[in-house]
């Protein structure tokens, strides 16, 4: 069918009043649409894509510092394989969900296969509150996750990396957990990891910098110099506090940053190290 005939699916169409409100599957599911709209793809790869090839969940039993047993939920969510094994991020966070991994392993599929790496898309994640566990929670918490979905990760298989609420100590801690079990150091089972176990140098800081490029190169397009801009940062943590950095050096004014603990303004600029 060519693509002037194509039309999405009344399923999927989205008004202004409802995209707020949706999820990321659906977000997914509707970029997907409107993109396939204007190309003239098969209508069932269209279909095919709509839908993720595996979604895992598991229970994680951890044992508090106190002693007391807490069982939480994790899930990996494969979507597509064709260009190479499954690639995405661990996610720790109480807002976690089966349609979340999925939406996102479909973003994570379009952002390699955009930028030509041979991976494939996937996502995952416990639902828990981070900050609500001792760092010997989080570890055993990890740990125990590792093995309850080492049977679908792996350097040919899939590759996980840090998201939000987990971080290279993470990415170390499951390393350690899959390599154990398999018997030798395996350093691609995940990235993100800390550079003295194999890890890269700049990976922590690099999704803010890709950020701060972004919107350097927007500003340059609007013909809005850097210096004559004021930056607002919602979400001042690794991302957002590296983007702001660069921008400041790159002579804009942040005159604002805020995190989930409250907001600092100034409009004549705030000190960012700071």
């Amino acid at each position: 069918m060519s693509s002037q005939n194509r039309s999405s699916p009344p399923a999927r169409e989205a008004t202004a009043e409802s995209i707020g409100s949706e999820t990321a599957l659906e977000t997914a599911r509707r970029q997907l649409d409107r993109v396939a709209a204007q190309l003239d793809i098969d209508d069932a790869v269209i279909e095919r894509l709509s839908h993720p090839t595996a979604v895992h969940e598991v229970t994680i039993p951890l044992e508090r510092d106190d002693g007391s047993l807490e069982v939480f939920t994790g899930y990996r969510a494969h979507h597509d394989s064709v260009r190479g094994p499954y690639k995405g991020g661990l996610r720790y966070h109480p807002g976690v969900t089966r349609d979340e991994c999925v939406g996102l392993s479909m973003w994570m599929t379009w952002k390699c296969a955009v930028m030509n790496l041979p991976f494939g898309g996937a996502k995952g994640g416990i639902v828990v509150d981070p900050k609500s566990l001792s760092e010997d929670e989080k570890e055993r918490l990890t740990r125990r996750f590792a093995q309850e979905i080492r049977d679908v990760i792996g350097p040919n298989t899939d590759i996980p990396a840090p998201d939000m609420g987990t971080d290279p100590q993470t990415m170390a801690w499951l390393m350690d957990a899959y390599s154990m079990q398999e018997g030798e150091t395996i350093p691609g089972v995940v990235t993100g990891k800390p550079p003295v176990i194999g890890g890269s140098f700049g990976r922590e800081e690099a999704p803010g910098r890709s950020v701060a490029i972004v919107t350097r190169e927007t500003c340059e397009y609007y013909d809005y110099p850097l210096a004559e801009t004021t930056v607002a940062v919602q979400g001042f943590g690794s991302v957002g506090a590296n983007a702001a950095r660069l921008l400041e050096e790159w002579g804009a004014t942040i005159v604002a940053v805020s995190d989930v603990n409250g907001a600092v303004y100034d409009p004549d600029g705030v000190d960012v190290d700071a």
